[in-house]
């Protein structure tokens, strides 16, 4: 009991201490509060960016997994030559056939280029289309960009030249920008006279599986029945996915590498140039009976100081520019759109693992930079520091 109580006070003492180190560290750097505020402006800056980068591209890619969730477990491909071509609606009845398959159902996509608006748009054949075809329901984003609308209709041009009027009766929701905004939905008769698909093909095609686990043994089975198929699986998709959004968001920290590497200068050259005010307030601390272990300890909570609220301030903006401003300096990088780019807030999502590695990389080299040069000067004379 008596260890105990002498352990408790001990800890006690040890944290008094602390706080008296810690509230020397706050008045001294009040002291000198011009310097220290442009540097925690630039440390915050660059916390930022980095904060934010890391945070949009995590955020893109929970997205895009909850999105491909839903979709087909597999998806049949035709090639030829190597790349993708149409499918006969034929292939169906022999991918039925295998044991473990649900259902098969061809699918109609593909793009339309708008001469006007210079831009691609996604068309598509829902599996229940009951509108009329002379109907279409549009993304957000295509009412948005396609131009002025005469008599509030879509012109478009088959691939034979025909003019084709469509008028827009729904318009999805911004809630589902990120997988509508380009999008355009018709039916399937207006689809293969634009897009020139002839009746018995289709794009692909989607197949359900009864059980996930045999996923790979149905592909190898498509594969040696149709040999010019390519069966997709869902986890390939959301894998392709996601190193596309690692490489965007590699991407956009590589041309931020030389404005880190110029706060680095910057960091290196502040906390190693002591001024001669710091050196001579070391000085009087050594001689009034600070020891050098004090002084460390001094500056260390000053690094501390100044690299946590960097790093809680860049991290709180970068929140808030991500998940309040919908990512306005980063959006046209990291969202792959080039000139559609659709309009929707991303559900926070923070991966603690990140959060870490970028806490590490901010905080701790900046601290332990503060420690080296404040230990040279404290292992000299008092006298002959004060003198210089």
């Amino acid at each position: 009991m008596i260890t105990l109580l002498k352990n408790l006070l001990s800890e006690m003492i040890w944290l008094e201490r602390q706080r008296f180190f810690l509230d020397f560290t706050l008045s001294s750097l009040w002291r000198r509060k011009g310097r220290n505020l442009s540097l925690l402006v630039v440390y915050s800056l660059v916390t930022f960016l980095l904060s934010s980068v890391i945070f949009f591209t995590h955020a893109l890619r929970k997205e895009a997994v909850i999105i491909l969730k839903d979709g087909p477990e597999m998806i049949v491909q035709r090639t030829v030559g190597g790349r993708h071509s149409l499918i006969p609606v034929s292939y169906i009845e022999k991918i039925k056939l295998i044991r473990g398959v649900s259902s098969v159902n061809p699918r109609l996509w593909g793009y339309y280029f708008h001469p006007a608006s210079r831009t691609n748009y996604t068309i598509m054949v829902p599996e229940n289309f009951s509108q009329p075809d002379d109907t279409v329901e549009t993304g957000a984003g295509v009412l948005r960009t396609w131009g002025p609308l005469t008599d509030g209709k879509l012109y478009i041009r088959a691939h034979d030249g025909e003019a084709i009027v469509l008028k827009p009766i729904n318009t999805m929701g911004e809630g589902t920008d990120l997988v509508s905004s380009d999008l355009i939905l018709m039916s399937e008769t207006i689809f293969r006279k634009i897009s020139g698909v002839p009746a018995g093909y289709a794009t692909d095609l989607s197949v359900t599986i009864r059980n996930q686990r045999e996923s790979a043994t149905i592909s190898t089975k498509i594969t040696r029945d149709l040999p010019d198929t390519r069966p997709i699986l869902k986890e390939d998709i959301i894998r392709t996915y996601s190193s596309l959004f690692d490489w965007r968001g590699g991407y956009v920290i590589v041309l931020l590498c030389g404005t880190v590497l110029a706060f680095f200068i910057f960091a290196w050259d502040r906390a190693t140039g002591l001024s001669a005010e710091e050196k001579k307030e070391i000085g009087i601390l050594k001689g009034i009976g600070w020891d050098t272990s004090d002084v460390l300890m001094m500056k260390f909570w000053e690094g501390v100081v100044i690299s946590v609220s960097a790093f809680l301030l860049g991290v709180i903006t970068a929140y808030i520019h991500i998940y309040v401003t919908s990512a306005t300096l980063f959006q046209h990088a990291l969202k792959g759109w080039s000139t559609l780019y659709p309009n929707f807030s991303l559900s926070p999502a923070i991966d603690p693992y990140q959060l870490a590695i970028l806490f590490f990389l901010t905080v701790v080299p900046y601290t332990l930079l503060t420690i080296v040069p404040t230990w040279t000067v404290a292992v000299s004379d008092p006298d002959q520091v004060m003198r210089h």
